[in-house]
């Protein structure tokens, strides 16, 4: 197939090197205000990856003009923080025809529908799939010379949907071609709380904020950066996340049991679980404070959980702390600022059952 990617982070190098070497022609994209991911790329005349895959692929395509990645594309995936997504989606206005496939990968928070609404879609249309994963199947930091450093890769544990719902079967034969036992999910809903972030990295952020500032992050995020004290804390809002999972009827695993099947953990605890977790070994501290670990997995995750959970009347008295205290911390007023909620999405007002369609 031919597969265009946009985002060429960490997690956009790691799509872009599998799907290529898998034997798909792939075009790699960028805004042109993050052209400087793509120079090395460009120079190179591909990626180098490093670690769980190895290798160098030859790209077909490296570019800041979305007409050319997206002619003639098959599948589109989206890859990138939540912030990302809407950009990415206006950028696609007029360049999606009848056919194509898009991934939003990962979801953070229902992605498939801040997609649409931003590429001018319906979200009743059907003539585009659009969809989303409950996760990046990678653990992965993009490097110098065009090179990708794959800490983990697992085909396990990862689930996608389409929105909607009746798209999902097509979703699921494009990722099947590289993510072979993508399991289909019940909806994206189940893709967004399934999404363990908002759990994991506010967490380790808020309490290790005083060495990330004073080491610039110069120790092990999870080896060092999560103890007892951690572990209770991510429970907490682990605990939260279930519940607003039950009241909507959604299956879905806790944290550390997810970690466990996707083989980044060999033990199912909040604690030493993370702090020996193989998948993790080795991945160093954000350099500060406002990064995507709060302006991402609170920002946008944790905020639109806590909406979802209004409107279900799940109270969810860690994660309002959480979003205040990282509000505090990063400077910025993540509350008051409601990136993604669930009027934004156009969801307000609905029931559960309602909410079940998607």
């Amino acid at each position: 197939m031919r597969i265009a990617v946009l985002g060429a982070g960490g997690g956009g190098l790691a799509v872009a090197y599998e799907w290529t070497s898998q034997g798909h022609e792939v075009a790699l994209y960028a805004q042109h205000a993050h052209e400087h991911h793509l120079v090395p790329v460009r120079e190179r005349g591909g990626i180098q990856a490093e670690g769980k895959l190895e290798g160098f692929v030859t790209l077909a395509t490296v570019t800041t003009d979305i007409a050319e990645a997206l002619d003639g594309v098959d599948a589109v995936f989206v890859v990138g923080p939540a912030y990302a997504t809407e950009p990415f989606g206006r950028d696609t206005r007029g360049h999606l025809r009848p056919g194509m496939t898009v991934v939003v990968c990962p979801s953070s928070c229902v992605g498939s529908l801040a997609f649409k609404h931003a590429a001018g879609l319906d979200l009743h249309d059907e003539s585009v799939v659009v969809g989303e994963t409950s996760t990046l199947p990678y653990a992965a930091r993009a490097s110098m010379h065009a090179s990708v450093r794959i800490f983990h890769r697992f085909d396990t544990g990862f689930s996608a949907a389409a929105a909607p719902r009746s798209n999902t079967p097509r979703l699921l034969e494009i990722l099947r071609q590289v993510y072979r036992n993508t399991d289909e999910a019940a909806g994206i809903f189940q893709t967004t709380l399934q999404n363990g972030n908002p759990v994991i990295h506010p967490a380790v952020t808020l309490l290790n904020a005083a060495l990330i500032e004073r080491t610039g992050g110069d120790f092990m995020f999870y080896e060092e950066g999560v103890t007892e004290a951690v572990g209770r804390l991510m429970e907490a809002v682990d605990g939260e996340r279930l519940s607003i999972a039950r009241a909507l009827g959604v299956e879905i695993l806790s944290e550390p049991d997810l970690g466990v099947r996707q083989g980044y953990m060999s033990e199912s605890n909040y604690s030493t679980g993370y702090s020996t977790a193989p998948g993790f070994r080795g991945i160093k501290a954000q350099e500060e404070l406002h990064h995507r670990y709060l302006t991402e997995d609170v920002g946008y995750s944790m905020v639109f959980l806590t909406d979802l959970a209004r409107h279900l009347s799940v109270p969810t008295p860690t994660m309002d702390a959480v979003i205040r205290i990282a509000s505090i911390v990063a400077g910025e007023d993540f509350a008051t600022e409601r990136a993604r909620t669930m009027d934004t999405m156009g969801l307000s007002g609905l029931t559960p059952e309602q909410l079940a369609v998607y």
